[in-house]
């Protein structure tokens, strides 16, 4: 096993799909785990051996007090989003770690790529999506202050990450209820762009492989898996998953799914609708035992799974339903 053991580790966040595999992978190898949340949500997933402090992280004087003049080998933003929030950071823990590790996306890539596979090489350029755009920003923010002050910045770009309690689907719930129930479902542009796919299980490996080690301070990651499907093929996984028939597949450009719910604009137009593909051979050489072992057939059937057992996330967005019913309606000859 590749992790540098005993480590003390400072999670902001920690309880989302991310973070909360990080953090039972952390704490299963040892690290001392301290996880900085608002209290608000999942931290019945939070490791029973790791602390809480409960504070609000945008509350720069709140966290000041809350963390004293502690130290840490390592500390993990999972909810920095713009940069005043890695600002904010630095000016905490500048000086109080010895290696800060900033969540970024891989969706800041260039889009369209103008090459595949996408290595941590490729430009950073998305002029569809703000998420994005706030993303790279953070970044230029960190690599300055690591240029500058010495900060010691690793980036970590994740494609798209789940676990079983989410559904991959552009609509969630709603599109598996849609093939449960024989409904056509909306699929973006003709179905063939190539999408990958990673279990928070597996992305744990290769994250917590990388705490500690000095050789990854300066250096950006990209943890994904080496599975990639098309996305026709995304939704007849989840069909066979949920004992649905052969999903009714109607096919709508990008452009026209978004002018008819502009919600789906930035993720449709500045990340899905193009094909990703990912080198990640540059992690791997660090963290040699990252290897992915849930498949996306397995990953599907744990989440539908999870969603028989709690019917009350199964939730149907009927203002979504509707849409997709116009856009199958327009469509459908047209497929």
């Amino acid at each position: 096993m590749s992790t540098v053991p005993g480590l003390n580790l400072l999670f902001i966040g920690g309880t989302g799909v991310i973070s909360a595999a990080a953090a039972r992978l952390a704490v299963s190898r040892g690290h001392r785990l301290t996880v900085l949340n608002r209290g608000q949500s999942r931290l019945r997933d939070l490791p029973a051996d790791a602390e809480l402090i409960t504070a609000d992280v945008r509350d720069a004087a709140a966290v000041s007090a809350a963390l004293g003049e502690r130290h840490f080998d390592v500390v993990v933003d999972f909810v920095a989003f713009t940069p005043e929030h890695v600002r904010a950071d630095i000016a905490q823990f500048a000086g109080r770690t010895g290696q800060y590790l900033f969540i970024s996306s891989a969706s800041a890539y260039q889009k369209p790529p103008a090459a595949l596979p996408i290595r941590e090489s490729t430009p950073l350029h998305n002029p569809f999506w703000q998420y994005s755009r706030d993303k790279i920003a953070c970044e230029d923010a960190l690599w300055e202050a690591c240029r500058e002050q010495g900060f010691p910045v690793t980036i970590i770009r994740p494609s798209h990450t789940y676990d079983r309690t989410q559904i991959t689907l552009l609509n969630g719930w709603t599109d598996i209820h849609r093939m449960r129930t024989g409904q056509p479902v909306v699929v973006h542009g003709d179905g063939t762009s190539l999408w990958t796919l990673t279990h928070s299980s597996d992305f744990a490996k290769a994250l917590v492989g990388l705490f500690g080690r000095s050789q990854a301070v300066g250096h950006s990651f990209t943890i994904t898996s080496d599975e990639y499907l098309p996305w026709d093929a995304i939704y007849a996984e989840y069909a066979r998953a949920a004992g649905a028939p052969a999903p009714k597949i109607v096919h709508v450009t990008s452009d026209a799914m978004a002018a008819e719910n502009p919600e789906w604009s930035g993720g449709l137009l500045g990340d899905r609708s193009h094909s990703v593909i990912f080198d990640n051979s540059k992690v791997k050489a660090l963290v040699p035992d990252f290897v992915c072992t849930t498949p996306v057939a397995l990953g599907f059937r744990e989440a539908i799974a999870w969603y028989d057992e709690h019917p009350e996330q199964q939730v149907v967005n009927a203002a979504l339903n509707d849409t997709l019913d116009r856009l199958a309606s327009a469509h459908s000859s047209r497929s």
